[in-house]
């Protein structure tokens, strides 16, 4: 056999590491976060039980765009404090829509955004090749953008786009002061602000503030309804109510004005109901939890590993170790499946030589771990990690 037949296809590989890391998710008895993408059909039809107590199911189905969906909508206003909201399928589509609508009212396409921003990174230049939009980095820096940056970029730009929290640096959040002092600076500069804010809904607790007033810095807000919410999928855009209805034009032209969407909008009602109300408890836990992890890993032999950051400022953090990513996804995996317990479920990326990180999200499921249970869990994902 030739030495390229017997290389393995990398794609493969990610796919049955993939299908095993979700087989084990799906076995393990002990987990800090159960979403709902790994979950069976069945069990994402339950999401829907009780139904009747979210909206009045004797109504007329929606059709393109009424009914439950304008119920959903008004709905999202409310929680955010704005004039107006309109239902979108994807957030990719929403921000491309909301931030094309104020390059139109501003005169310049130029939207500037953090070099780590989703748009960025993970949408494949959707904001120049199907927007029109031109977006220009204030930094690179995992850190989020600061007001001196703003007020002295070189350039202007009609819109600043803040990711609020900030994902691939750490689900990382400036404090309050260091936010208006941003937007002020946007202000200064005749620029309109927006918040990506997918994730928007758990950051009340590290602001110390209610979502109205978060949402109320930025001309419009973005939000998600199957990420922190569970939802099946479904975004909103919230601000003046013009721009709404402009936007609402715009999901036309992109083909984002669906049939019928009634079992996204029911779970998305049923994530406000049910999820919103519990976001702050699982920040709180998720602090307990990176706390554990750090003196875990100090008592395991690996006081390099780090938590990101420390004090985690949502209910998602980083955890970074000295050590191959392969190996540390490795040792999770063999974790889940010879234990029933399963530490860390997400994916291990190499960030360098002999550095990994991953992802650590606390949800319901994680409420139930003490910090002694998370610090044997460690104890047992070294011992398999040194193996």
């Amino acid at each position: 056999m030739s030495d390229t037949a017997e290389q393995t296809d990398p794609a493969e590989e990610r796919r049955r590491l993939r299908l095993r890391r979700v087989a084990a998710h799906r076995e393990a008895r002990r987990v800090l976060a159960r979403p709902g993408f790994i979950t069976t059909l069945r069990e994402r039809m339950a999401l829907l039980d009780d139904a009747a107590e979210l909206y009045d199911l004797d109504e007329p189905s929606d059709m393109y765009g009424n009914g439950i969906v304008a119920a959903l909508e008004e709905r999202t206003a409310a929680l955010l404090g704005t004039e107006a909201a309109a239902f979108f399928p994807t957030g990719t589509m929403a921000q491309q829509v909301a931030l094309r609508c104020w390059a139109g009212r501003t005169g310049n396409p130029a939207v500037a955004l953090h070099g780590l921003g989703h748009p960025e990174v993970h949408e494949r230049d959707a904001f120049s090749r199907v927007g029109g939009l031109r977006p220009v980095r204030l930094t690179d820096e995992p850190r989020q953008p600061t007001a001196d940056e703003v007020r002295g970029f070189e350039e202007p730009f009609g819109a600043l786009m803040l990711e609020l929290p900030l994902r691939d640096a750490g689900f990382l959040l400036p404090t309050w002061d260091e936010l208006t002092e941003v937007v002020e600076a946007a202000r200064e500069r005749d620029a309109v602000v927006h918040f990506d804010g997918a994730r928007l809904w758990e950051c009340t607790v590290h602001f110390g503030r209610p979502l109205t007033e978060i949402a109320g810095l930025a001309d419009s807000v973005y939000v998600s309804f199957y990420k922190s919410l569970k939802g099946y999928g479904g975004a909103a855009l919230a601000g003046p109510r013009t721009l709404v209805e402009e936007a609402k034009a715009w999901r036309h032209r992109y083909g984002g004005l669906l049939f019928q969407q009634f079992p996204t909008a029911l779970s998305a009602l049923a994530g406000l109901e049910r999820e919103l109300p519990r976001l702050p408890e699982y920040v709180a836990h998720a602090r307990v939890v990176a706390a554990a992890l750090r003196e875990g890993f100090a008592a395991a032999g690996l006081p390099w590993a780090r938590v990101h950051p420390e004090v985690p400022h949502t209910h998602e953090f980083q955890v970074w170790l000295p050590c191959d990513a392969d190996d540390a996804g490795e040792a999770a995996l063999r974790q889940g499946e010879e234990t029933g317990t399963m530490l860390f479920s997400r994916p291990w990326d190499s960030r360098g030589p002999g550095i990994a990180f991953t992802e650590v999200g606390v949800e319901s499921a994680g409420l139930e771990w003490t910090a002694a249970d998370v610090k044997a869990a460690v104890a047992d994902f070294a011992a398999r990690l040194k193996a």
